[in-house]
């Protein structure tokens, strides 16, 4: 059997929001190791390495997707995880449009599920990762910055972690609109 991964399922901002983002948190003091721009994302449901019948029973599982209009995602604030005194990831929150991921989210999950996957321990918390800090550090002075960035979400993408010399990229398999 062939395997495939790191894979995962997530949505991507726009080309505007992505400039939007990267203008709001540029000139902020984010401490880490900051996430590149091309790699920004929205995790719906993160698969790990599986075997290509897991990945393919997964895709068939998204064909709920279809039934899904898209919608509006408008980013709000800064946080952290898993505290902002101890923070390991700084990321952007969801400030409109976390009903529609949560929706997304569970369709991927179902779809984990029922491909064979160990169902999600953790609740959907929808973010965008800014940068991953190590050691851990006090970030409670970016709590809540303004990261203004909206776009319309029309489909998910099916992602494969890349590691290369320059990092992690993420490589798309899969894209799958949303409904009309």
């Amino acid at each position: 059997m062939v395997a495939i991964g790191p894979v995962f399922a997530a949505v991507r901002p726009s080309q505007d929001a992505v400039v939007a983002i990267h203008h709001a948190t540029a000139e902020m003091p984010i401490p880490g190791r900051r996430t590149p721009p091309e790699n920004w994302h929205l995790t719906l449901r993160y698969l790990g390495r599986v075997e290509e019948v897991v990945y393919e029973r997964f895709l068939h599982g998204l064909g709920g997707l279809a039934e899904v209009a898209p919608f509006r995602v408008v980013m709000g604030g800064v946080g952290a995880f898993p505290n902002p005194r101890r923070a390991t990831v700084v990321w952007a929150g969801v400030a409109e449009g976390e009903e529609g991921l949560g929706l997304l989210a569970e369709i991927a999950e179902e779809a984990a599920v029922a491909a064979g996957l160990e169902p999600e321990d953790r609740p959907f918390r929808p973010h965008l990762t800014l940068s991953r800090v190590h050691p851990p550090a006090d970030v409670t002075g970016l709590l809540g910055e303004p990261v203004p960035a909206r776009w319309k979400v029309a489909e998910v993408i099916v992602y494969r972690s890349v590691h290369g010399r320059g990092g992690v990229s993420y490589e798309p398999l899969e894209t799958v609109p949303l409904g009309a």
